[in-house]
């Protein structure tokens, strides 16, 4: 989709929440992508900015997956066929095109989730970060290896890794770019079909990132939109070969389930309590800059953002101090512009349960350092950056994940103890250490229990680093994205094991061999492997 006048949506010289319009006409071709019967209800999503109901998308139902399916594994095995020179040039030109359109794709994020624009150019960076990477990387990844069976001469063993055929990716609604269009790149690159099942509040993002893939030069059929709720969600798990699900603990623990019962493997990004520790040798202020940068991207709507702090009792109060005057100061705003530093919560359920949680620790004693309020005279979804003290166990923000611009502030005497703390939940997503002495801060890191560790960054350099896989530990999931693992992830893997001569290496007799001779055979055969075993061992080898 070429950058047409239907998005020119706000004038930043007027009132942020301006009136703006989405033409159904106009995004014709981006609702014609979805896939749905034809009359298939629709749903108009709400915008965060303003209230104002969106353009009516239609719903996929489970009902038209099994065409779908068809169809993908049509296009998908002509796809395979296709030259990976040919695939990664595909991703190479989704790059540029991304940061061409970049001013449509900000526009759709901005008015789908409510988040402020600078987080979602962040957010399209990413997905345009993630492609060249794919584009260069693949042919490392997708290489035949070889490897070493006992007898190398004799024997020859390599082991490649083909496309699994149709992968479903389970994409949440608040990074409706990264985590669609990011997590279908691995796939595409590998050569599978994707069929992406989207959320209703965030499908024209969705369905725009898919118009620009086409665009890019992917065939149709390889990587079709699927706009619906849970119950879709469940759907599509019978109809591919790999799964790619992001979302809830619970809700991943009923894809895994079902998954289970076909024998689909799954890669699974569920749930977190991410924690930060702030060390007493820190540059105060420029931690509490780092921190709140961290905390309250998206609006906290963010699996990666830290929710729980500890901070050495040394620096408590001047650090307490530099972060609330720093939370105090972000910019809120619902703009289609730069004005704003945090935007909108993306839904009344996220806003409702932002308030559960913070009112909850306040009935148990917690105090509200900063924040605390919803802020109707900024947007009707808006929720100030919050930070609370004094929030006891017992509290449900203590425990459960929050996903909103809302922190609890904990004092530590040593790092022992904020080890203790910050281990001390089912989850482990991410987690950051923060200190002038990165040899500590290292050391600290690899104490921690969870699949990402920073120091003195939270989440952003270990993201950014596309090589570096990204997943959780114990109820935060399993599998991985980014890196060589999530190619492998939505692969198949054949070893090709050749031995020369048709005899065998230790050259026994067949079957009709005497007794006599057989065992004579054996017993040979077991010198030679100790032999062998030996002169491997003495060499080195694996």
């Amino acid at each position: 989709m070429a950058h047409d006048p239907h998005l020119e949506l706000h004038d930043p010289d007027l009132d942020p929440l301006a009136a703006y319009v989405l033409e159904p006409d106009d995004l014709r071709p981006l609702l014609d992508r979805v896939v749905a019967a034809p009359g298939a209800a629709a749903h108009a999503a709400l915008t965060p900015l303003t209230g104002a109901p969106l353009v009516p998308v239609p719903q996929t139902v489970p009902d038209d997956l099994p065409a779908a399916a068809r169809r993908a594994r049509a296009a998908g095995r002509r796809w395979a066929a296709t030259p990976l020179r040919t695939r990664t040039a595909v991703l190479r030109r989704l790059h540029d095109l991304l940061l061409e359109r970049q001013s449509d794709g900000l526009d759709l994020l901005q008015l789908e989730t409510g988040k402020a624009r600078a987080h979602a150019a962040e957010e399209l960076a990413d997905v345009a970060n993630v492609a060249r990477h794919y584009a260069v990387r693949a042919r490392a990844y997708l290489r035949p290896r070889r490897e070493a069976a006992l007898v190398p001469l004799l024997t020859q063993v390599r082991v490649h890794r083909d496309a699994a055929g149709v992968v479903g990716v389970l994409a949440p609604w608040n990074y409706p770019l990264s985590l669609s269009l990011g997590d279908a790149l691995p796939a595409l690159v590998a050569g599978d079909a994707v069929l992406l099942r989207v959320d209703p509040q965030t499908a024209l993002t969705a369905l725009w990132a898919a118009e620009l893939a086409e665009d890019a030069g992917l065939p149709a059929g390889v990587l079709q939109v699927l706009v619906g709720g849970p119950d879709l969600a469940r759907a599509v798990v019978d109809h591919v070969d790999r799964l790619v699900f992001t979302g809830s603990t619970a809700a991943g623990r009923d894809v895994a389930a079902r998954a289970g019962e076909r024998l689909v493997p799954a890669t699974l990004e569920l749930g977190g309590k991410n924690a930060l520790y702030v060390a007493e040798d820190v540059d105060v202020e420029a931690t509490a800059a780092g921190v709140v940068r961290a905390c309250f991207t998206a609006a906290g709507q963010l699996c990666l953002a830290p929710e729980r702090l500890y901070v050495h009792r040394d620096v408590l109060e001047p650090f307490t101090a530099a972060l609330v005057a720093r939370t105090r100061a972000l910019r809120l705003g619902v703009g289609l512009d730069y004005r704003a530093d945090v935007g909108s919560l993306t839904s009344p359920a996220q806003l409702a349960r932002v308030v559960e949680h913070v009112e909850d620790a306040v009935g148990h004693g917690a105090r509200v350092l900063v924040g605390g309020e919803q802020r109707t005279d900024v947007g009707p979804l808006v929720y100030a950056p919050t930070v609370l003290a004094d929030v006891p166990p017992e509290a449900r923000l203590a425990r459960e994940e929050t996903f909103g611009p809302v922190v609890a502030l904990h004092a530590v005497a040593s790092d022992d103890e904020a080890v203790a703390a910050v281990n001390d939940t089912p989850f482990g997503l991410t987690a950051s250490v923060w200190t002038r002495d990165v040899r500590r801060g290292r050391a600290l890191a690899r104490r921690v229990r969870a699949g990402s560790v920073g120091v003195n960054e939270a989440w952003a350099v270990a993201w950014s680093a596309v090589g570096a896989p990204q997943g959780g530990w114990g109820d935060s999931g399993v599998g991985h994205r980014h890196g060589r693992e999530a190619v492998e992830a939505v692969t198949r893997v054949q070893t090709v094991a050749v031995q020369r001569g048709v005899h065998g290496v230790a050259g026994r007799r067949g079957p009709g061999a005497d007794r006599s001779a057989a065992g004579a055979d054996a017993e040979a055969w077991a010198r030679a492997l100790t032999r062998v075993l030996r002169v491997r061992a003495a060499l080195r080898r694996p």
